[in-house]
């Protein structure tokens, strides 16, 4: 199976661990614009010598830079992008709109890879990344067999799946809850994992770990995948040991060398090496459910350490893959130096000279005997393909002169592999700086219900509306009667749309559209041609996950009317954003903090329930509320509603255009209170609430 195998490094001994057992590119990150900041990483003299560590042996470097970053950090973005650049990597992982903008003008050579925490998953989010200058898209680990095929079959650009590894409970890139709740951001590299931890079902004695999955694994699949036209098989880790990494990138590359699955053998070892309880293809065999989590175990396996120090030999030693195809031609003539050449299939070649070859006096050496010198590669990553040989007769040359020939051909090729080839660069136009809106932010209202909405809501007139698409949908006659009482309304779409799903989605837009609404909110890029086709303007929701102003200055650049600031950004962040289009923050609310594939619900109780009101209560008994989200997905919510109203002095003047209201768990009347007091009209205040991270902002 010609297929690349993508192996974490979170050290240099990770990155020797997975190179000598078989992979054929590394992914690793630097400094703290990475998403596993938690790891160890690398500093930048073991970034560089893993570089050309790794190119020597004909091995690709992958360098995550996949954080969301705010204004002020960009300025070192931009010298970290021409760092990562000028040092040959091969390619970098990238989740932030703005850092794609900047890497595509900074080092337009340099190729670009949407991580999976762009939430990439559906072919519309895959060609809307083409268009951005990206080259490969990371898909989600949610996607089913038939999903990953439609997507590969009309991609653009190449696609790469996780094979191996732990799974997020949350679809990547749209989770919020270690943020929310200890500060700690899944987007900015710091998740502190609470889907690990226990949770009940109302009651905390209940507990169990209804969000633990098991580690991912689609060995089984292989040939598969590589058939549908997946180019990278990936290998989840960086934060794991190098023993593990080497275990599960050896079994993977064996089984891809020798075009088969993973024997039963290999899985068992892989299950010593780490799982939790075992391993799932749940997504992709399309059989969600409780059978597909599990918790790590409270020791490792009593055989785990044996495995460890077996693989360390593989990288340890002094031994080498050799992996790297390398051609020589020698050239011994009388009275002339000993000339040899080699060549790799990159088109380096080097050439070196020996001594001049002796009158022979008893044996002439010949070509055959030459040859037979350079085929002895082994110490090195090369292997020789051919070696040719052309001698004069009557001419003899030492064996030992012939194999330092041959090592001091090898030292300059190696000189040659290790150095990067030169890339273009520009200079960076961070575009121009925008003032804030001097105008006071409108108010929008945002409901999760029709039956939230009321004749007295109405009549309070908030400039905006944004009603959930499937709810205008399902009665579209209800929703007609409210919005020509609307000053303005715009649908909001669902946060997740599978290609399989998108007819359904036309459909209800056609819907919406009969009833007069003529602007919808999106949160995914790959949602953003469901809405153009139709005629929809957009606005960009929290989904988008935008934090600085060249991210804003991608999406009017798309179209969009205005786009939501990210709940994990600071006031004072927020106001110092230039902002080329209309912004909007959520002032109120329950913020989502994971949507999920898996129907927690189902799970627990073995049918739907999803109309009933359920939450999670986790180990300090705080309740988390759960809701059915479209095509029976979950969304998990706050424990508690942000409440700003009585700060209204601090986030009118920061240059927004709207102040959203989310509700959520609220019924009509607690919206109408809520509303009121937010346009100084009413006196109402939860009985508990959060500011979010607008004050204390994320690490």
């Amino acid at each position: 199976m010609s297929v690349e195998l993508l192996a974490p490094a979170g050290s240099l001994e990770g990155v020797r661990a997975v190179v000598q057992n078989g992979a054929d590119a590394v992914y690793l990150g630097f400094d703290n614009f990475n998403a596993r900041r938690m790891a160890k990483n690398l500093t930048r003299d073991e970034y560089e010598e893993a570089v050309r560590y790794c190119h020597v042996r004909g091995v690709k470097v992958y360098v995550t830079f996949n954080t969301l970053l705010t204004d002020k950090e960009l300025s070192q973005a931009e010298s970290i992008i021409r760092y990562i650049s000028r040092s040959g990597a091969d390619a970098v992982i990238v989740q932030d709109l703005g850092v794609a903008r900047m890497v595509r003008e900074i080092a337009p050579e340099l190729p670009i890879h949407a991580s999976t925490q762009m939430s990439v998953h559906n072919l519309e989010g895959v060609k809307m990344a083409a268009s951005l200058g990206i080259r490969r898209a990371i898909l989600a680990r949610e996607l089913s067999k038939r999903q990953l095929k439609f997507i590969c079959d009309n991609s653009p650009i190449e696609i790469e799946v996780f094979v191996h590894g732990a799974l997020c409970m949350c679809y990547s890139g749209q989770c919020y809850f270690s943020a929310m709740v200890g500060r700690r951001s899944g987007n900015r590299g710091l998740c502190a994992q609470p889907c690990r931890l226990a949770y009940g079902f109302g009651r905390k004695e209940d507990s169990k770990y209804p969000l633990s999955l098991k580690d991912l694994s689609l060995a089984g699949h292989l040939r598969q995948l590589a058939e549908m036209g997946v180019c990278s098989f990936k290998i989840e880790g960086r934060m794991k040991r190098p023993e593990y990494a080497a275990i599960v990138t050896k079994i993977y590359a064996d089984a891809l060398k020798e075009n088969r699955e993973p024997t039963a053998e290999e899985m068992r070892i892989l299950d010593i090496a780490f799982s939790r309880q075992g391993f799932t293809d749940g997504y992709f065999a399309e059989s969600k459910g409780p059978h597909m989590f599990g918790v790590r175990p409270k020791k490792p396996h009593p055989d785990a350490e044996k495995l460890f120090s077996q693989i360390r030999k593989t990288y340890n030693s002094k031994t080498e893959i050799q992996r790297v195809p390398v051609r020589f031609s020698a050239e011994l003539a009388r009275g002339k130096p000993a000339v040899l050449h080699v060549s790799d299939e990159d088109g380096n070649h080097a050439r070196v000279e020996g001594a001049i070859p002796e009158q022979a006096r008893e044996r002439s050496i010949i070509e055959a005997e030459v040859n037979t010198q350079l085929y002895k590669t082994g110490g090195t990553p090369y292997i020789c393909a051919s070696a040719t040989s052309r001698v004069e007769p009557g001419i003899t040359v030492p064996i030992h002169a012939i194999n330092a020939l041959r090592r001091e051909a090898l030292d300059k090729l190696t000189s040659l592999r290790e150095s990067p080839s030169g890339r273009a660069e520009n200079d960076f136009n961070p575009g121009a700086q925008y003032e804030n809106r001097k105008e006071p932010p409108v108010l929008i209202v945002h409901l999760s219900k029709l039956g939230q909405l009321s004749s007295q809501l109405l009549s309070l007139s908030p400039e905006y509306f944004y009603l959930p698409l499937a709810e205008v949908a399902r009665d579209p006659a209800s929703a007609e009667r409210s919005v020509h009482r609307m000053k303005n309304v715009a649908v909001v779409l669902p946060r997740v749309i599978g290609d399989h799903e998108a007819i359904e989605i036309a459909g209800m837009l056609d819907k919406a559209k009969a009833v007069g609404i003529r602007e919808a909110v999106v949160g995914n890029l790959g949602h953003l041609e469901f809405v153009r086709a139709k005629g929809f303007k957009p606005r960009g929701d929290f989904g988008l996950n935008v934090f600085n102003g060249q991210a804003l200055r991608v999406l009017k650049r798309l179209g969009f009317e205005s786009a939501t600031l990210s709940f994990e950004l600071t006031i004072p962040q927020i106001r110092d954003i230039s902002k080329p289009i209309d912004t909007e923050m959520i002032v109120y609310g329950r913020v989502p903090l994971m949507i999920t594939e898996n129907c927690i619900i189902k799970n627990e109780y073995g049918r739907c329930l999803c109309e009933n009101s359920i939450s999670l209560v986790d180990r300090k008994g705080v309740y988390f509320p759960v809701s059915r989200s479209f095509m029976h997905r979950n969304e998990i919510y706050n424990s508690q509603k942000i409440f700003l109203a009585d700060k209204t002095a601090d986030w009118s003047g920061i240059g927004l255009w709207g102040g959203r209201l989310m509700f959520t768990t609220e019924n009509s009347w607690e919206c109408v209170q809520v509303l009121e007091r937010y346009m100084d009209k009413g006196i109402y205040e939860p009985s508990s609430f959060t500011r979010g991270l607008y004050y204390r902002g994320v690490e």
